[in-house]
């Protein structure tokens, strides 16, 4: 039975595929989920129509998040922050303070979205990924020093 998939679905494929699965997982499983629908001729038109609006959409989201990734590289993170003399901080910069610097130059963005596996807590300079809408990533350098 052929079907075109509304949802990815691990081992089977992704969204907008057309598959050849057997009758009863069809039946019994992807459609009553709604996982997929029928491939008849109007499903088939409908969702080639679909593909095509969301093809635009996303040519939008990535040139968006281009401009927005000039925007984040232009920016530098300078933290002055109290350290001993091995050069760890006392504290330590967070993706929450990279936000607020961020949003100081006008550039809002969710702290979530800024790659900070742990906490920086030395001295020094380090490249921080940014992840933006349609798999774009911006790096951001954040500068720390010590404060006097």
């Amino acid at each position: 039975m052929e079907i075109i998939l509304t949802e990815s679905i691990d081992r089977l494929g992704e969204i907008g595929e057309m598959v050849n699965v057997k009758p009863g997982f069809a039946r019994n499983y992807l459609l009553p989920k709604g996982f997929a629908v029928v491939a008849n001729q109007r499903n088939v038109k409908e969702f080639e129509h679909q593909k095509r609006q969301l093809e635009r959409k996303a040519l939008k989201v990535s040139k968006g998040s281009e401009a927005m990734k000039t925007k984040i590289e232009a920016v530098s993170c300078v933290f002055a922050l109290r350290a001993g003399d091995d050069g760890k901080l006392f504290g330590s910069v967070t993706s929450a303070d990279i936000c607020a610097k961020l949003a100081e130059a006008e550039i809002e963005i969710d702290r979530k979205k800024i790659q900070l596996d742990e906490p920086i807590k030395s001295l020094g300079e380090q490249a921080v990924a940014v992840k933006l809408p349609a798999g774009v990533i911006a790096e951001i350098k954040v500068s720390v020093v010590a404060a006097e």
